[in-house]
């Protein structure tokens, strides 16, 4: 089947590309882009049209730090939840974080993964291994061995790699094949029992305190290392201004650092966990408006490199719950785009940077062939109508865990291709 998205404004930043456009897809990649390029195909074929006029066409969104929770979590998410989920949000492509239950820390976990992601999967789906067998940060996994069974990178998310030792180690192993290390910049020793971000909001609520510098000297350290055993490194999640500026200098020095940031830490404070609000209780978590505003500027000239939702789906009875007991984490594939198109509109970050982040730059960090409209190209685009508004209310995950829910907003995937197909359309 023959596709044309025609008259849209196509925003390529793999490309440089900005202006009204027609795109062309057939057999699963991008044939044609440019103005009047879907003119020449005529209608006796099997043809379908996408009038596109006063809407934008990008490259599919691209995520690299989700948690689709199965093996194990089912009852918060599933792949076919989750991926569905994605395509609504505008994501084609997504990456799964591996503190699932059992932990893919092995091959065996990973080819199952991605198995059933062939099976119901609506978007392209790829592991991520962990760092350490069972996240417990002392022995590694096989990272070669789970890379041919589909991971695009290692982890221990939700725990960091405390022991130096080992870091050194999986950023040596890793680096044999080129693969980033991610990792969850978080001192736990520093962290033991915090709720939230330590300032006048946690002393005002009485909750323990969760101070910068257990990120900070983490990522400092973890620089060290990834200048020492020239491997790739990359943060997760970054929330402070300090691991900003070490990554900054860090990259001016051509060390192979990458970083990325969260919708939830662009745009809230600790002021929004006020009156003990669970939904707003993540990790890292939500810092004060220096730090904000520092994420803001790195996002804007380069010096953090593209965003990730960290999709983080809890059923409403676990975050339904004292403050202390709750989970942290938060939903967040279907309000990414409308959230990040604020910060274009305030003119905070410019559009081009916006798309770019949001689909070739993580797209390169692990190694992955999408995130561009370039002609002959895996075709993954979407449609987004920049002007409608609507108030974010429902979502397709299984779990409802998001502290935008009643917000307005401004922009809306209103089509989603993977591979050439259709997949979702509003």
């Amino acid at each position: 089947m023959l596709l044309l998205l025609k008259n849209g404004r196509v925003i390529d930043p793999s490309r440089g590309l900005d202006a009204i456009a027609d795109v062309v897809i057939e057999k699963g990649r991008v044939v044609r882009v440019g103005a009047g390029a879907a003119g020449s195909y005529g209608t006796e074929r099997d043809v379908r049209v996408i009038d596109c006029t006063g809407k934008w066409i990008l490259p599919g969104m691209v995520d690299i730090h989700t948690h689709m929770r199965e093996p194990g979590y089912e009852y918060k998410e599933d792949i076919r939840s989750g991926t569905r989920a994605a395509a609504i949000g505008g994501f084609t492509t997504i990456c799964a974080m591996p503190n699932t239950n059992p932990v893919n820390d092995n091959r065996a976990i990973t080819e199952m993964m991605v198995a059933k992601a062939r099976e119901v999967g609506v978007v392209r789906f790829h592991p991520i291994g962990a760092v350490t067998r069972k996240l417990d940060g002392r022995e590694l996994t096989e990272m070669a061995d789970m890379r041919d069974g589909g991971c695009v990178a290692v982890s221990d998310d939700g725990k960091c790699v405390l022991h130096s030792g080992v870091m050194r180690r999986a950023l040596e192993y890793a680096g044999t094949f080129d693969v980033p290390v991610i990792q969850h910049a978080e001192d736990h020793h520093l962290t033991e029992g915090a709720q939230m971000h330590e300032g006048a909001i946690s002393t005002r609520l009485g909750l323990k305190g969760w101070p910068r510098v257990a990120e900070d000297h983490i990522v400092a350290r973890d620089l060290m290392l990834t200048e020492m055993t020239r491997a790739r490194y990359h943060v997760a999640h970054i929330s402070s201004k300090g691991a900003v500026a070490y990554v900054r200098e860090a990259k001016s020095r051509g060390i192979r650092a990458t970083a990325e940031v969260t919708p939830h830490h662009l745009t809230l404070t600790d002021e929004s966990v006020l009156g003990y609000q669970t939904a707003c209780k993540v990790n890292p978590p939500l810092r004060e408006a220096e730090d904000r505003d520092a994420l803001i500027a790195a996002l804007a000239d380069g010096t953090i490199d593209c965003i990730a939702t960290d999709h983080a789906p809890h059923a409403p009875s676990e975050k339904d719950a004292e403050f202390s007991e709750a989970p942290n984490g938060m939903i967040g594939l279907e309000t990414a785009l409308p959230l990040m198109l604020e910060l274009v509109t305030s003119g905070k970050v410019k559009l081009s940077r916006m798309v770019e982040a949001l689909t070739v730059a993580p797209a390169r960090i692990v190694g992955l062939p999408v995130g561009t409209l370039a002609e002959g190209a895996l075709a993954d685009a979407i449609v987004v109508d920049p002007d409608v508004e609507w108030t974010v209310e429902s979502f397709a995950s299984k779990s409802q865990n998001s502290p935008f829910t009643g917000r307005k907003v401004k922009g809306r995937v209103v089509a989603t291709i993977v591979d050439g197909t259709l997949v979702f359309e509003r």
